[in-house]
């Protein structure tokens, strides 16, 4: 085609598409580890020039809220995660608030969680795992961490029991699954409902079932720190047709129809309903079930899932190679560290690489992270540690299981350094030797 010759838009639109990817090669190629200038982030986006082709033809669509690539995307993430619904929300809070309020919808009758309820989490880990629960007026039960798999304990699960007890909504840690079949099992002997937090754990699996399938509902996140990003964004999943209904009223607006963006009559009597003290045949897109929000995902953002999701596999592949490395290269410090370890039966999905200093090591925390820090190398304390401690918690109503000592020890001696696709052998191997030359030194120990 000559330059002067006429286009049409799908031939523009092809150009177009073709020169996003030679933009991409010139400024948005990875560029090869340098031991001169080193840069060893904990998290980050890893994305190609398939990705921002999709998201330019989602733009040259402008269709700006939720189209054809959030359907593709939450058909195919149901499909991944082995789940019959997928929905897609604005980030993993999101769909951790979602989730915990579908759980207070009316339709579940006698299952109807309500204000005054107890909820049994974590003490350890992201506050919007736990905050629902508030904002729901119910309280949450903590309970503490195990380590080395900085996952609530089971043990203490099973004394958290009590007479106003509905529900577990607790996270896979860093991508490594809790025992969820014996949480299962404990929510079938008590009735209760069973939220997992997977929003730094998509891809990993227990007995070969993705985490998320055990309970009624399971969360992600497509934050660019998490294993495939939409930029901000996020996904409730669900086996559970009456949740599914339930989880998209809340996410839009409260309403109690379910057209698509820019359809209506889906269920062929739209002036046929009579529901609530409204008059018979009122318009049901304007009918309210629930007390809702407007959380969708624009259909810009799912494009970029869609492509993400298609490299899932090799993301997590890369996680778990760099984790495996990290682990070997990091065993001669068992001295002084508590390596992380994978809960028996299950295959994680890596988020991060934990490290627990020992009691009595001869050196701390702080300077290591200090001393990391200078050598341009990221790390991350547990998210919000012991959430009891937290300044957002003086004066809420909450309870207490045990004493919460390891979720103590986690504020006080534990850290987390990056494992993401990003990162490479090199990376991973100039992490590990800061690591040793700082106990070496400020340690005064052979490595």
């Amino acid at each position: 085609m000559s330059n002067d010759a006429p286009k049409d838009a799908a031939a523009l639109r092809a150009e177009i598409l073709n020169l996003v990817g030679e933009y991409y090669s010139l400024a948005h190629g990875r560029r090869p580890f340098d031991i001169a200038t080193p840069n060893v982030p904990v998290s980050g986006r890893v994305y190609g020039a398939r990705e921002m082709r999709f998201l330019v033809d989602s733009a040259l669509d402008f269709w700006l809220t939720t189209g054809r690539f959030n359907a593709e995307f939450e058909e195919k993430l149901a499909s991944r995660v082995g789940a019959k619904h997928a929905l897609t929300v604005n980030s993993g809070s999101s769909a951790n608030l979602i989730a915990f309020m579908a759980l207070t919808s009316p339709r579940l009758k006698a299952r109807q969680l309500k204000p005054g309820d107890e909820v049994i989490t974590c003490a350890t880990g992201f506050p919007t795992t736990v905050n629902p629960i508030m904002q729901a007026n119910m309280t949450p039960v903590f309970v503490d961490a195990d380590i080395p798999t900085y996952n609530a304990s089971v043990a203490a699960i099973e004394e958290a029991i009590g007479p106003r007890t509905r529900a577990i909504m607790i996270a896979h840690t860093l991508g490594n699954p809790f025992d969820v079949e014996s949480v299962r099992a404990f929510c079938d002997r008590h009735g209760l409902f069973l939220i997992e937090d997977c929003c730094d754990a998509l891809g990993a699996t227990v007995a070969g079932r993705h985490v998320g399938t055990f309970g009624d509902i399971g969360t992600l996140s497509f934050y660019p720190a998490h294993h495939i990003t939409t930029g901000e964004g996020g996904a409730v999943f669900t086996n559970n047709n009456s949740l599914k209904k339930i989880m998209e009223s809340f996410r839009d607006w409260g309403r109690d129809c379910y057209c698509e963006p820019g359809r209506d009559n889906s269920c062929n009597k739209r002036f046929g309903w009579s529901l609530g003290g409204l008059p018979k045949g009122y318009d049901h897109k304007y009918t309210y079930s629930h007390l809702g929000y407007n959380l969708k995902l624009t259909d810009m953002q799912a494009a970029i899932g869609v492509a993400q999701l298609e490299r899932l596999d090799e993301f997590i592949a890369a996680r778990r190679r760099n984790f495996a490395r990290l682990h070997a290269g990091l065993s001669r410090l068992r001295d002084i560290f508590i390596l992380p370890e994978a809960t028996r039966g299950s295959e994680p999905s890596w988020f991060g690489f934990t490290l627990t200093l020992r009691k009595g090591a001869p050196i701390d925390r702080h300077g290591l992270l200090l001393e990391l820090q200078s050598k341009h190398i990221g790390t991350r304390l547990l998210f919000g540690g012991n959430l009891v401690r937290q300044p957002y918690m003086a004066g809420r109503d909450f309870r207490v299981v045990g004493n919460l000592e390891n979720a103590d020890a986690i504020v006080d001696r534990t850290f987390w350094i990056g494992v993401y696709p990003g990162l490479g052998d090199e990376e991973i191997d100039y992490t590990i030797e800061c690591i040793e030359d700082y106990c070496r030194r400020k340690g005064k120990i052979a490595v």
